[in-house]
């Protein structure tokens, strides 16, 4: 069975979150950079359901994960 395709922006809708283009530049750029260390799950910006959301797709390797790690990369980079 293939896994289910998803879309960055389908990522902010499991989130909660605003999830058009202008949306999530804005949200990523207001947040980032997290410091080099901090784990995604853990920046100040998500609620608890967020972050144990964003914890257990990476440590289940669950189809949701490759976009986390997209998300990841995207507020670690430098603003």
């Amino acid at each position: 069975m293939e896994k289910p395709v998803h879309f960055f922006s389908d990522l902010f809708e499991q989130l909660g979150l605003p999830s058009d283009p202008d949306s999530i530049e804005q949200f990523i750029k207001r947040h980032r950079p997290l410091p080099k260390e901090m784990l995604l799950a853990d920046a100040p910006c998500w609620n608890e359901g967020q972050a144990d959301f964003l914890r257990e797709a990476i440590e289940d390797d669950a189809d949701w994960a490759e976009l986390v790690d997209h998300l990841d990369v995207a507020m670690h980079q430098g603003g």
